[in-house]
């Protein structure tokens, strides 16, 4: 990026304050336009399961054929639900030591 002259500055911002106003009209069309009725915030594409839970789309696509990642498929497309999706890596959960000594004494003691 070069240094700017002084006599540059009112052109500079005169840039600036278009492109602000431009961005502001974005901004209130992105607001003002409301979402579809069939529109479901919890329906997720591959491309954006694949980012939630931090895998390869291959892999995905490979969970999916295993029966091992929830998934819903309607003709070539597969879809997931984020919520399912929370569960199915809250499901894989591993134990702290301090909860298998809890569940122990609690399955003796009874």
């Amino acid at each position: 990026m070069k240094p700017f002259a002084f006599e540059d500055l009112p052109n500079i911002l005169g840039t600036l304050v278009m492109r602000v106003e431009s961005i502001e009209r974005m901004v209130k069309q992105i607001r003002d336009n409301k979402p579809p009725e069939d529109f479901d915030p919890g329906l997720m594409t591959i491309l954006e399961a694949s980012k939630l839970v931090n895998l390869s789309v291959a892999t995905i696509y490979s969970k999916v054929c295993r029966k091992e990642m929830p998934a819903n498929k309607k003709g070539k497309k597969l879809y997931f639900i984020r919520s399912e999706l929370l569960e199915w890596i809250k499901s894989g959960r591993i134990k702290t030591m301090s909860e298998m000594q809890r569940e122990a004494d609690q399955r003796f003691n009874k």
